[in-house]
């Protein structure tokens, strides 16, 4: 089965959708510090492993403000693609962008999980793509309503995963050296296990590393 596999650098694209100001005012179901810290987990891991990415907005000069700066940053060169719809696979740029990508893996994450995150996972599911939605980086009205989101999309086939998951999914040995320090440095800005970096650093020296000994 296709999501028996693992996600990769080569399989896989995400798609991260209307974090913008207007947006985040309305999360009560999570901590909002804690949502935009693993949104950035998703957006760097995406950068350090060249992960295909789309990025979105609704109603950005209207109403909702713009995408949260931390990850726009770090795609310089990406538009962010503004629509009118909650739903944006409505939007002709958004699925030209999605197309582009030449992937079916879809990592999605988004505000509100109600809406702005399930519709599109329904109609893409519907199109062939697999599914994977970040759940720790949604946000929505209330617990109820991304609980009760987040059961439909896994009803409808869609595979629920976190941020920091999907990081580790992707980087899978310790030991793979070109990726390892771009990891921990997220790690240490947006996770716990930031915490546990820095006493196994002061414990048994800058050189501690989850790859093993220098080599």
């Amino acid at each position: 089965m296709p999501i028996l596999e693992m996600l990769t650098p080569q399989n896989s694209a995400i798609a991260l959708i209307d974090y913008q100001p207007a947006m985040f005012q309305g999360v009560q179901s999570h901590d909002r510090l804690v949502t935009m810290n693993n949104v950035q987990i998703l957006a760097k891991a995406a950068k350090l492993f060249n992960i295909p990415t789309v990025l979105t907005t609704v109603a950005r000069d209207s109403f909702s403000g713009p995408f949260m700066h931390e990850v726009t940053s770090l795609f310089p060169d990406h538009d962010v693609i503004d629509r009118t719809s909650m739903n944006s696979w409505l939007d002709p740029n958004f699925r030209k962008a999605v197309a582009a990508t030449g992937r079916k893996k879809f990592v999605i994450a988004g505000l509100w999980t109600e809406a702005c995150v399930i519709f599109p996972t329904l109609d893409m599911l519907r199109e062939g793509f697999e599914i994977y939605i970040a759940a720790d980086a949604c946000g929505d009205l209330s617990p109820e309503a991304h609980e009760r989101a987040m059961q439909r999309a896994i009803q409808a086939g869609a595979v629920p995963i976190t941020s920091s998951q999907y990081a580790y999914e992707l980087q899978q040995d310790w030991a793979r050296s070109e990726t390892y320090e771009g990891m921990m440095d997220i790690q240490r800005a947006h996770s716990p296990y930031g915490i546990q970096i820095g006493f196994s650093k002061w414990a048994l020296g800058e050189h501690a590393s989850e790859g093993g000994p220098a080599k």
